[in-house]
This record gives C-alpha cells, structure tokens and sequence, in this order.
C-alpha cells in the first residue's frame, strides 16, 4: 500500500509538474513575445524553494506545487507603475489577451500533439474482441427495437459486406442512415438466417442492436473508494452472476447495475476456483464518459491492440478525440449547474494523483492518454469566465474594451479578492471530494 502511494505522489507530481510547466511557458513566451518583462516564472506557489535568475527572470520551484505563475512587470494595478513600454499593463489589450489565453492553449495543444503522436506511432487503441469472430454472447434483457438475433448467433454479414469480425460489423453499423433498416445474416445451428435490423434515429449502442461481444466479466481493478473495493471484490475476481441470474459478459454488468439502483445485489464471483457470494450496493456517480449512473467501480480485464494510422489520419483522430472530450467535460459543467452532478463527483489533486498512479501501471501509451486528458482539462478550466483565472483576465478585457476605458483599481481589486474567496472554496470542495471518495461514500 505505502508503494503504491508513493508510486502515485511520484507520477503524479511529474504529470501535474509538466502541465503546469507547459501551461506556464505559453504564458511566458506570448510575453517576451509582446516586449513585456519577466520578473519571476515559478511552479508551485508559496515560499521559493529553488531558483536561478537569468536575465531579467527568477526561474523558480516553490513550496506549494498546486500549479504555478509567471510575475510580470507592472501586472499589477493595486502596485506602483512606472509607464514603461515593457510593464504588461501598458501593452495593447488585444496583446494582454493574447497574453492570458497563451497558457490554456499550450495545453489543448499539447492534448492534440499527445494524442496524434499515440496515433501515428503507437495506433489506435481497440479492444481485442473486435478482432474475433462477430458471436453473440448475449442480448440486452430491454432492447430500444424488437431482435430476431439470438445469444449464440454468429453475424457473418451486414448488408452485401461479410463481416468475421465484431469491428467489420461495427464499421457497416455506423454507415447506416438513422431510419434506416439493414438486412443481417446470422449463422444459426450451422444454418444462415437474414433479418432486417432497424436502425434507430436516435444514437444507439451496438450492443443495443445486435446483442452484446463476449467480454470476460474478469475484474481488471476495483478502484479505492468504490462499493466493490469496500466489499472486498479482488483484481481476478470473474463475476458468474447478479442475484441469481447468470453473467456471461461484462456488458450485462454494464447494463443491469443501473437497472437495480440503490438497491443491494448479490453477486456469485469465482475467486482461485471457489465461488463466493458478494453483496454490493451501487453508489450514483459520475462515470467515465461523464455521466450520472449507478455504479459498484469494477474495471474489466480487457486487451487491447493498437492500429497504427498515417500522420494525417492520426491528426484528425486526435481532433475528434479532443473535441469528443470537451463535450463529456460541458456534460459534467452542464450537470453541475442543473443539479444533475454532485460536487463530490469531481476530482481533486488528490484524485488525479491517484488516477496518475494507475494509469502509470497500465503501461506508458495509458500515462500519455491520461496526461492529455488532464491537460485538456486544465486548459478548458482555466478559460472559465471567472476570476484570477485565465478567463477571468479575458472576461475583464473584454468589458474593459466595450467600455473603452480601463476599470478602476477599486473595482479590480475587488474583482481579484472574490476570484481569490472562489478559487480557495473550489480547492477546498476538490480536497473534499477526494478525502470523500477514499474514505467512503
């Protein structure tokens, strides 16, 4: 256990210093770049733990390393200014802007880069079962659309294409026009048979249409914090069934928790060949695609295999994974403001520490894209319209510029103590919900 927490705080600490380092320097380089001065670029806040000064510039590590600043001249109004051309505060506000939006760039920039680099040189991450034979494990128990398809069948063709494998079937399953119907044709008992599969116009999984891949339902993990791990649900443990009813596959999970709620389930699981029963009570909470569901936190032994893509296909993979993620991140947003998020949903320092420790263990491409993942993050975050942070300097350049004229001292001043009250309070709920999420629900 000791390990393993340090393994986290030393991954973590290189994760969160190398986001914070990159989100600075586009501070810092749009700076030079404008003729403003550097007086002191730092990660971390607080007390200087270690420096050195070159030129007009104290590079420095400080002792609270929960992000990091770059020091200005003249970027201060509250503080005495002298006027001259290199003090931020006497550039163009359309230089100033360029200035306050740098940081958060260079981080969705380095989302793109990460991800494009994991394409073209790693590839595409899959799961194996898209490789194998296109077999119906089993059928969701309330399918949106009458099947004809049966647990057993094999789908070997998918209009006028031969499908042998689940990711040819997925593939012709995404080219079908919403209200549209597609003939399938199934080997049954060593006998083909055609139906026509209605596809809905609304988005539906595939699953959901032609039945569910045969997932071991093999516990990868049960993350701190979650029913499972509380329970004492064990990496290999392999789930066989959910109140009586048999679990061939993972996605029966997937689909069936929800189902039940609030409400306990026993699970059957076989544990070194002896079976044991384990009763679980779901939590609601916010799950990796950023919505609200009941959960118990089991992560499946899957396998995957990665499929190595040109430089310019990789690019524009890399966009529609960013912009996929910027939409589950406004999802989350969204929930928070309507009351469909709880505040203990959302991850702290503490919690990305953790997350960076296991993605760690699951090997260098599972860091890169979990370093992506948070660098979007802190650059959406930081374009936010509120106070002290980036967004917030945009959102009073920008009333500034409707105005024509620069805000009183008085009013930005008041403007930074309620961005500093905001920022304390969102660090503390963050801490919360970490300490929350690894001492219980």
């Amino acid at each position: 256990m000791a390990a393993n927490a340090l393994r986290d705080i030393v991954v973590g600490a290189i994760v969160l210093g190398i986001l914070v380092l990159i989100h600075e320097w586009g501070h810092f380089i749009m700076a030079k770049l404008c003729g403003v001065r550097v007086e002191v670029f730092s990660i971390g806040f607080g007390a200087r733990l270690w420096g050195k000064k070159r030129g007009d510039t104290d590079y420095r590590i400080s002792a609270l390393p929960l992000g990091g600043y770059v020091k200005m001249a003249g970027d201060n109004p509250v503080e005495e200014r002298s006027g001259e051309p290199y003090e931020f505060l006497s550039r163009p506000r359309w230089q100033r802007f360029l200035i306050a939006i740098a940081g958060p760039s260079m981080n969705i920039l380095l989302t793109l880069v990460i991800f494009w680099g994991i394409y073209a040189i790693a590839g595409m991450p899959a799961d194996e079962y898209l490789r194998q034979p296109a077999m119906v494990a089993a059928i969701p128990e309330n399918p949106p659309t009458a099947m004809a398809i049966r647990p057993g069948d094999q789908i070997v063709q998918v209009g006028k294409v031969t499908t042998p494998t689940w990711g040819k079937v997925m593939a012709q399953i995404q080219k079908a026009k919403p209200g549209s119907s597609v003939p399938v044709t199934v080997l049954r008992n060593g006998a083909s048979q055609t139906f026509e599969v209605s596809i809905p116009g609304k988005q539906t999984s595939l699953g959901d249409l032609l039945g569910y891949p045969l997932i071991p339902s093999v516990i990868d993990q049960a993350p701190p914090g979650f029913p499972a791990e509380k329970a004492g649900m064990k990496a290999g443990d392999k789930i066989v069934s959910m109140n009586g009813q048999p679990i061939v596959t993972f996605q029966q999970l997937m689909e069936k928790v929800p189902q039940v709620g609030s409400h306990s389930i026993e699970f059957g699981v076989l544990r070194d060949g002896k079976r044991i029963s384990i009763h679980i009570t779901p939590i609601y909470t916010m799950n990796g695609n950023g919505k609200m569901t009941w959960q118990i936190g089991v992560v499946p032994k899957s396998r995957e295999f990665f499929e190595r893509q040109g430089i310019v296909e990789s690019a524009k993979d890399s966009v529609l994974q960013s912009w996929y993620l910027m939409k589950m991140m406004g999802d989350v947003l969204s929930g928070l403001v309507h009351g469909r998020v709880s505040a203990r949903d959302l991850m702290g320092p503490v919690g990305i520490v953790q997350m960076s420790g296991e993605a760690a263990q699951g090997g260098f491409t599972t860091l890169l894209s979990w370093m992506a993942y948070i660098s979007l993050d802190l650059g959406l975050l930081n374009l936010l319209p509120i106070p002290i942070l980036d967004g917030g300097h945009v959102l009073m350049l920008a009333v500034e510029g409707s105005l024509r004229r620069d805000l009183s001292v008085a009013v930005k001043e008041r403007f930074v103590q309620v961005g500093l009250v905001f920022l304390l309070c969102l660090v503390a709920l963050a801490f919360y919900s970490d300490i929350h999420r690894l001492i219980g629900y």
